[in-house]
């Protein structure tokens, strides 16, 4: 298995997991279980209510809308 490329939204996964302590398809599921819809609107809904960082937020969200599991 290669490393995902550089600005790929999965090379902030090892980062985000050990930030924040959980793993990521949790996070993936929460996002999926989100009435929220807009990329955007769901950055924010991850930064304001679970702590997420800009950064780690959209990545995760960019990953779940591309249909990445």
């Amino acid at each position: 298995m290669t490393a995902p490329a550089k600005g790929d939204p999965s090379s902030y996964f090892p980062a985000i997991e050990k930030k924040y302590g959980r793993p990521v398809q949790e996070w993936i599921d929460l996002i999926g279980s989100s009435p929220l819809t807009r990329h955007m609107e769901l950055v924010g809904w991850l930064k304001s209510e679970h702590g997420l960082g800009h950064g780690h937020a959209n990545a995760l969200v960019a990953h779940t809308l591309a249909g990445g599991k």
